[in-house]
């Protein structure tokens, strides 16, 4: 059965399958392929059988693994994608539209030159866009992202220390809202539960699950509970520890383990 390879074009976007034509790749390579208009270049992820890949498009082809002439090519494409993204900055300026760049990139071949920005809203940019193509000679594109997509685009690090969970594993922008902080105990506090792009910690939402399967097993704020010490009033919960804070008699509050607690509900 004919392989196809997983293929990772850039830090965004989604991840494509492209037949591997015969060749031998390996995860972590690097190769061209063929794309929509032109080639590109891109790593090699995972390899599957072509039985079990669902992909809506049909899957087009690795052309070769890259040799030292690509990279050679892919470096002065980055080199020229940052002179590019200056000039256009200052287009951008002169002609004070309302829009943030974010990056440039070239496709392999140069036949595409795409530019990446943010908006609060719609903006016309024919005008730039004749402009920058009587300058570089090569199809221009210009593509409107969410603060998100920057935020993946630039990287950084969280305030957990580690890499951003949307430039390093995460592919796919699931919906997030408060009741997701409401249901881990959060603070309601936008500052407090909010990523470097300015909207809520997307591990909010990879998280929900565990929390609502552990709200269950809980007792709810406020309920009366019998603890090892007598009867009390629950006024804390930590689902990670798996314990509960009691209020027992006069002001004396405790933790007992989720174990050690039977309740009755108001």
């Amino acid at each position: 059965m004919p392989e196809l390879a997983r293929i990772k074009r850039r830090s965004h976007g989604k991840d494509l399958y492209y037949r591997t034509e015969g060749l031998r790749l390996r995860v972590g390579d690097c190769c061209i392929v063929e794309v929509e208009r032109g080639i590109d270049h891109g790593k090699v992820m995972a390899l599957r059988p072509e039985g079990e890949v669902d992909q809506k498009k049909p899957p087009k082809k690795v052309l070769r693994v890259m040799t030292e002439d690509d990279y050679r090519v892919a470096e002065e494409n980055r080199t020229a994608a940052a002179q590019a993204f200056a000039t256009c900055q200052e287009k951008v300026s002169e002609k004070e539209i309302p829009m943030k760049l974010v990056t440039a990139e070239y496709s392999f071949d140069r036949s595409r030159l795409l530019f990446y920005f943010t908006a609060e809203g719609r903006i016309d940019f024919r005008e730039l866009v004749k402009d920058l193509a009587a300058i570089f000679k090569t199809r221009i594109e210009l593509r409107q992202i969410g603060v998100r997509d920057e935020s993946r685009m630039r990287g950084g690090i969280g305030i957990c220390g580690r890499q951003l969970c949307c430039c390093s594993f995460i592919r796919k922008f699931d919906p997030v809202n408060v009741r997701m902080a409401r249901t881990q105990r959060q603070p309601l506090d936008p500052e407090k539960i909010s990523g470097v792009c300015g909207r809520l910690f997307c591990c909010l939402r990879y998280e929900d699950e565990f929390y609502r399967a552990a709200g269950k097993r809980f007792p709810r704020d406020g309920d009366e509970v019998e603890t090892p010490r007598g009867r009390g009033r629950v006024f804390d919960l930590n689902y990670l520890t798996e314990t509960v804070m009691v209020e027992l008699e006069e002001d004396l509050k405790l933790e007992f383990p989720l174990s050690e607690i039977s309740r009755k509900r108001r």
